[in-house]
């Protein structure tokens, strides 16, 4: 049939409180135009997000019901461990509390003010987490990457051309290698199997290890499948053990592919850095069996990694997100193409050519949608990436929009209401202003800052 369903029942439901648009131009302004602020009850469709807000199958709560709670050597850490093990051949599997903790563990260890992280293209955590210590991250996705439009299969690939001429150059001060797969700052992009096995092939070279930020390992793998030849007829869980296999270890936010709620890891092959971690883990997380979770949490994620691997789950979860990209395209509203696995990134500085991009065309448009339907998106440009390390600011190199679709939570009739409110947005599109921040921390600002419109609008 060529309708694809939900492969899955629906048991429970829980109730979406409904706004009118009088109370939206009002929850907005009382949150300084930023939507992070907003009472999560007060959004009718969050698309915020894809980290954390899946729905969790009738097996993962099962699960959780036998997640033993003991401090040290928990059977349900063996379980969780022996999960990862299965498609990540790693030795030390280290469970931390979120993907950040992950990162700020790893880079705690590796980085620091001389040393230089090469990525795809680091996201705002990973990115924070790298300069925290002094550390300089450097993005070196390919050209296509960069071009919204460009139809290219893996727009997340690393420029392996460039990664090579930094290590001849620089490699005395690159500890590591980061590659994220799929790529979120790029617009859920994937990486191609080729892309990976080069990167560690000039990594090995160079004497310079390769880690992954696997969030989306699944997705991407099952994009490989569907895109580069040679894997049509792969299994996808064969797949993910390959991805893996070409690298020496991996940061990991379970919130995403691992289908549950919180959890994270650090997964790697070195004997002397993963005593290290499991030191730093002690001292800010917790007990290396346990690593900030409880019992229950390490049994939901152990079920979701086979779960997420599942090719008629990941049929549904990609076909899903390009039936709104694809009526977007039909729309004429710009977006990142091809349409990734966990999102539609529309690109804002298409559609708002009239907001200059330190006028937040990003922003505007988010502020919009919330206020024309109550649809929670999140910026990725200049308000995310444009505040500099030492304090200055420049445009981002996109302007986007993300509308991260929840793992198994809304059906197609939400997402036909989604579109219905990006085209009454896009109609009136003439209208919108830009943003300008009033009040900022020094990293992570989109998180906390205060926006204040700089013009009339009919969304603001």
């Amino acid at each position: 049939m060529d309708t694809i369903i939900e492969p899955f029942r629906i048991k429970a439901v829980e109730p979406i409180r409904m706004t009118t648009r009088a109370e939206r131009t009002r929850l907005i302004r009382d949150a300084h135009y930023n939507l992070f602020a907003l009472h999560a009850d007060d959004v009718l469709i969050d698309l915020l997000t894809d980290s954390g807000t899946s729905a969790m199958s009738a097996a993962q709560w099962s699960g959780m019901m036998r997640g033993d709670e003991s401090y040290a050597g928990s059977p349900s850490y063996h379980r969780f461990e022996a999960a990862v093990q299965e498609l990540m051949p790693f030795e030390h599997v280290i469970p931390t509390h979120q993907g950040r903790a992950a990162e700020r563990i790893l880079m705690g260890i590796v980085a620091g003010p001389d040393a230089i992280i090469p990525n795809n293209t680091h996201f705002d955590t990973t990115r924070a987490n790298v300069e925290s210590t002094g550390a300089e991250a450097v993005d070196l996705v390919i050209e296509e990457g960069l071009d919204p439009a460009a139809q290219h299969p893996f727009k997340g690939n690393m420029d392996l051309d460039r990664l090579d001429a930094l290590l001849d150059e620089q490699g005395d001060r690159v500890p590591l290698v980061m590659l994220t797969i799929t790529n979120n700052s790029g617009g859920g992009q994937p990486v191609s199997m080729a892309n990976v096995r080069g990167a560690h092939t000039i990594c090995a070279r160079h004497g310079v290890p390769l880690f992954i930020d696997a969030c989306r390992f699944a997705e991407n793998a099952y994009f490989i499948k569907q895109r580069e030849p040679g894997y049509a007829d792969t299994p996808v869980a064969d797949i993910v053990r390959e991805l893996f296999a070409h690298a020496d270890g991996m940061t990991m936010s379970a919130k995403k592919d691992g289908l549950a709620n919180i959890g994270g890891w650090l997964a790697l092959n070195d004997d002397a850095w993963a005593e290290e971690a499991r030191n730093q883990l002690i001292l800010t997380e917790g007990f290396p069996t346990y690593g900030g979770l409880a019992g229950r949490d390490l049994e939901a994620i152990a079920v979701g990694l086979t779960e997420i691997v599942d090719e008629d789950y990941l049929e549904y979860r990609i076909a899903s997100t390009r039936y709104l990209g694809r009526a977007l395209i039909d729309m004429d509203v710009p977006i990142v193409q091809p349409v990734g696995g966990h999102a539609v990134y529309i690109d804002a500085k298409a559609m708002l050519p009239h907001i200059p991009p330190l006028d937040y065309p990003g922003q505007a448009l988010a502020v919009a949608l919330y206020v024309a339907g109550g649809i929670r998106g999140c910026e990725i440009g200049s308000v995310m990436f444009g505040q500099q390390a030492d304090g200055s600011e420049q445009p981002a190199q996109m302007e986007l929009v993300r509308l991260a679709i929840p793992r198994r939570v809304y059906t197609q009739s939400h997402v036909d209401y989604v579109i219905e409110c990006i085209a009454a947005v896009n109609a009136d599109k003439a209208s919108l202003s830009g943003f300008a921040i009033t009040e900022a921390p020094d990293q992570l600002r989109h998180f906390t800052a205060h926006f204040a419109p700089l013009g009339e609008s009919a969304f603001a």
